[in-house]
């Protein structure tokens, strides 16, 4: 059986890149499923992406939550989610684009075939991000007793 893998992206006010960044992630190789966390965006990325489950009504989820409750809770949600749903890897992903979608193929790659446990977190980042996101993102996985594994020392 082929290893389940999920991408989650929070969004909140992503109308402009919601559609290209589900349909980037989709045409790439390995099946990608994605799971939205959109905090209740004014500019109707929520609307899009609900026109966009018809189209892709097995692969795209949406957690839609109430006001702007920040992106670590986003995390935290989509993490507890594909655990709940039996994904294997779990990619986190910025919608507009300031990490590469082509990148999770590659960091997939190159983590396949270690000795793993159940699940996997990947923090695919971008070289800008700055320590104090890694941390955060390390905590919050952390605190929900999972291991990680940062792309920031592969040579890719």
């Amino acid at each position: 059986m082929e290893d389940r893998k999920i991408v989650i992206i929070p969004t909140y006010n992503e109308k402009e890149n919601i559609e290209a960044i589900i349909r980037k992630v989709f045409s790439l190789e390995g099946g990608y499923d994605i799971l939205i966390i959109d905090d209740g965006s004014p500019d109707g990325t929520a609307a899009i992406v609900k026109g966009l489950q018809t189209e892709f009504s097995e692969r795209l989820f949406m957690i839609e939550r109430k006001g702007k409750q920040g992106l670590g809770t986003a995390y935290i949600t989509g993490f507890k989610w594909s655990l709940a749903n039996g994904y294997d890897y779990t990619f986190e992903m910025d919608a507009d684009f300031s990490h590469n979608p082509e990148r999770s193929a590659t960091t997939l790659q190159s983590v396949q075939g270690r000795s793993r446990p159940r699940h996997r977190f990947q923090i695919l980042r971008r070289h800008q991000r700055n320590q104090l996101a890694y941390r955060q993102n390390h905590h919050v996985l952390l605190c929900i007793r999972l291991r990680t594994h940062d792309t920031r020392h592969e040579s890719l």
